[in-house]
């Protein structure tokens, strides 16, 4: 579709005028986000009880020892409410919703890759007393399905009561996808630990469950690595650090809300700042990336680095980057051009050393890789067969990995990009990760996809209105099964802004839709027609 601002403009304003002023309150439109995989709906309003209860019953072997649906229930209803004050009155006779039933069948509440996301939600429009029913095979999908009753509910003006309408609901559902992440940069603008947060609370909204964390990058090193305690040196001042025990905390607040934290260290490029707390790090103080290929101690320093993040980072994956590497300064060292001729290697061949060893040392430490997508397109028959190739540069790579028996995360630059901010909303919905994969295994190997936040130009004053509501395009995306994507995404505009304006109500900065990316809103106007 055209994507010119005056056009989605229209668009807007035609979805405001045919959302009016209750929006989610029935009619002819589901309005959730991400659509659900199955959703069946009645016409009876219920009212919510102020002390909506949680009831766990019948969960079997579920004890909640972390407190993760606890707490979740107890978000929910913050978000619900809003921080309106409800204290309205119960007409007699109106039925009122007392509580939310879950049952949880599995007793792990351990984030594995791939743990089973699904649940059922049930919303019945007779009984005495009222309970919504969540049925979930692990925690993570009765998250889920939590954060899907929190859309059904809305806040009553009149009334000063929630209310939920078109009961009753049924809604099954469940990912496409496994792998649904969201990359922020840590390295061009530090992120202070509550803005980190508050990125991980905004994507439970939409069901992202992957925060890629690149951490580190040559511009800075902000971690503390207790095993080279000197190489957050590299930091860009002395309060732009996260401390080891402030990334444990970050990976328990993402793991509560159902969010895998992948940890990542660019190697052997994008390393410059490792070599400020430790410069013979570089080939040479005039010369200073990529990291030294050969010298011994450059690996020892990516071992201690991945034997520190095996205790933070339980994520299946670790990502090593491996792209845009200039391997000039290889031959411009004498003593590493000596290396290279004495060992029988030309640049590239050295290149292809340094990430199959690194890719040794994090196997070593029980991880599987992720490698952007240049050492498949340079040795892909060399990389490690645990190895996730993380498409970038454009489109067409994903078949050719996964051709080649591999599998592949989906972040091509010209659509899912968050930084490029010519990059419309409607592009990031119509991104499909299975272009021209057409063989079942092999569309398996497509483990999800990715949007990314680089951050050289974002930081916390602009973060999240450039990611928001762009990313939640993606997210339904790698979210609702194929057949219930738009096939336009004209026809999902007014479903959208609805969630951007939900997501601004809770407290996330989401942009307008109309315009390019981080755009203000062109005039004075409902949240619905921006």
């Amino acid at each position: 579709m055209a994507s010119a601002p005056r056009l989605l403009l229209v668009l807007l304003a035609a979805a405001a005028a045919a959302v009016g002023p209750c929006a989610g309150r029935g009619g002819g439109r589901v309005d959730l986000w991400p659509m659900p995989a199955s959703v069946a709906r009645g016409a009876q309003t219920l009212l919510v009880s102020k002390g909506l209860e949680l009831s766990t019953a019948g969960s079997g072997g579920y004890a909640d020892g972390k407190g993760i649906l606890k707490e979740a229930f107890r978000r929910m209803v913050a978000v619900v409410e809003l921080d309106h004050v409800i204290n309205g009155s119960y007409p007699r006779g109106s039925p009122v919703l007392a509580g939310v039933r879950v049952v949880v069948r599995s007793p792990s509440d351990e984030l594995n890759f791939g743990v089973d996301e699904s649940y059922k939600l049930s919303v019945p429009a007779t009984g005495n007393p009222l309970y919504a029913q969540i049925e979930a095979q692990t925690v993570f999908g009765a998250l889920h399905a939590l954060e899907t009753f929190s859309q059904l509910c809305n806040f009553d003006f009149n009334a000063r009561l929630i209310e939920l309408h078109s009961a009753p609901w049924t809604i099954l559902d469940k990912p496409r996808f496994p792998y649904r992440g969201l990359l922020i940069d840590t390295s061009r603008h530090y992120l202070p630990v509550p803005v980190i947060k508050s990125v991980i609370d905004s994507m439970t909204f939409s069901k992202l469950n992957v925060l890629h964390w690149h951490i580190v990058d040559e511009e800075s090193f902000p971690l503390q690595i207790p095993s080279y305690p000197k190489l957050w040196n590299g930091a860009y001042s002395y309060s732009e650090r996260y401390t080891i025990d402030d990334a444990i905390d970050i990976v328990q607040y993402a793991e509560q809300r159902g969010v895998n934290v992948l940890a990542e260290i660019d190697v052997p490029g994008h390393a410059l700042s490792w070599g400020v707390g430790y410069p013979s790090l570089w080939p040479s103080a005039t010369c200073k990336e990529p990291l030294d290929v050969s010298s011994d101690f450059t690996f020892q320093v990516i071992n201690g680095i991945l034997s520190d993040f095996s205790k933070i980072f339980k994520f299946k994956f670790v990502h090593l980057g491996g792209d845009e590497v200039n391997t000039s300064c290889w031959s411009a060292t004498p003593r590493i051009k000596s290396w290279l001729i004495q060992h029988g290697m030309n640049e590239s061949d050295a290149y292809r050393y340094f990430v199959l060893r690194a890719q040794k040392i994090a196997i070593s430490h029980g991880y599987d890789i992720i490698n952007w997508e240049e050492t498949f397109n340079n040795f892909g028959d060399k990389l490690d067969r645990k190895t996730v190739v993380h498409n970038w540069l454009g489109s067409g790579v994903a078949e050719k990995v996964v051709a080649a028996g591999l599998r592949c995360i989906v972040s091509n630059q010209d659509k899912w990009y968050l930084d490029h901010l010519d990059a419309t909303w409607e592009g990031f919905y119509m991104n499909e990760p299975l272009t021209n994969i057409y063989n079942p295994e092999q569309q398996k190997l497509i483990l999800g996809g990715e949007v990314c936040m680089w951050g050289e130009h974002i930081d916390a004053s602009d973060i999240q209105q450039t990611i928001w509501p762009r990313a939640a395009a993606a997210a339904e995306r790698l979210w609702t099964p194929i057949e219930k994507l738009a096939k336009d995404a004209r026809s999902v505009t007014a479903r959208l802004a609805r969630f951007r304006c939900l997501l601004n109500q809770r407290g996330v900065a989401a942009a307008p839709l109309a315009g390019y990316g981080r755009s203000a809103p062109s005039e004075p106007g409902s949240c619905l027609s921006q």
